[in-house]
């Protein structure tokens, strides 16, 4: 039987399967930590004996800009070559494409049970949607229909993550000042990912004058939760906020009129949170565009493993 590779890779977990070509889903799917393996290609090579089964043919999808044969990771010491790593691998055929491309390209095959909604709109039928999601980085991909396919697709992949901050009200403005004064210029992931949750908790500490624990975003988001901390209380709610503002910025450029989806590894396992926070409210405050914004559907992806449906859906797609 022929057998496709999919893996998901970020820069703290790869999430790869073995499946049957032409598979819709992953089915089982094997986890391992980025940093047990010194190259991509032992941690690949580490799933393809794991499956007992030599893959003709993988698509990986990477966290960063895909252009030409060399990748290199954004936020992750891995690089490789796409010829290379397929001679090292024995593939027929090797697609890399952005993780986020590959999430977008999965929406069209989420059902009502993979997303939780977050607010109101009601998406209109074969329009553009888009993506975005707040992991080690921001990513961020649109999805639009295909007019010369019907019921096909195209992916626009970008790197939206590192557009310019644009503080929402006063207290983001006085952030802002903070983290700048720390870090330099500052993008949209600069606070919205793992990274940017733990500069907010120090940058909120730092405004109102409280003690700041050196803590991890994961600490940072439990004490939050948890209503334990004042400052990871305000700084997760300045998260989802922004989150919202920037989701709102980006259904505009896309003019995702078929909804704007919330996925990555911080947002989906806090969907209650976010739907108590400001996101929806600072998603629809686009002043003479609100009405327009106001009807547009956002939803947190709660399927398991999206980005691997969508990166089976690009293999399936690829030219052999």
């Amino acid at each position: 039987m022929t057998t496709w590779l999919v893996a998901d890779i970020g820069a703290t977990h790869l999430r790869a399967a073995v499946c049957p070509a032409g598979a819709a889903a992953p089915g089982a799917v094997t986890t391992l930590r980025c940093a047990d393996f010194p190259r991509l290609e032992d941690a690949l090579a580490a799933c393809i004996a794991a499956a007992g089964a030599a893959p003709a043919a993988a698509c990986l999808a990477v966290a960063g800009p895909v252009a030409g044969d060399a990748f290199s990771f954004t936020n992750s010491p891995w690089r490789f070559s796409r010829d290379a790593l397929a001679r090292r691998l024995g593939l027929a055929r090797l697609a890399v494409v952005n993780d986020f491309a590959a999430l977008a390209r999965a929406l069209p095959a989420l059902g009502a049970a993979d997303l939780a909604g977050i607010g109101g709109g009601v998406a209109a039928a074969r329009a553009a949607r888009a993506v975005l999601g707040p992991g080690s980085g921001l990513g961020m991909a649109i999805l639009a229909p295909q007019p010369a396919q019907a019921g096909g697709w195209v992916v626009l992949a970008g790197e939206g993550g590192h557009a310019g901050f644009a503080p929402g009200d006063p207290f983001e403005d006085e952030l802002a000042r903070v983290l700048r004064a720390r870090h330099g210029r500052l993008c949209n992931e600069s606070l919205l990912s793992g990274p940017g949750l733990e500069r907010l908790y120090a940058a909120v500490a730092a405004v109102e004058g409280r003690p700041a624990r050196p803590l991890a975003a994961a600490e940072v988001s439990a004490l939050a939760l948890a209503g334990t901390d004042a400052a990871a209380r305000r700084a997760l709610g300045v998260f989802f906020a922004v989150l919202g503002s920037v989701a709102g910025d980006l259904a505009l450029v896309a003019g995702a009129r078929g909804g704007v989806y919330v996925g990555g590894g911080i947002v989906p396992r806090m969907v209650d949170a976010l739907r108590a926070s400001d996101f929806r409210r600072r998603f629809e405050d686009k002043g003479a565009m609100r009405d327009y914004v106001a009807a547009i559907p956002t939803a947190a992806i709660v399927a398991p493993h999206p980005a691997l449906v969508g990166a089976l859906a690009l293999l399936a797609e690829t030219p052999a």
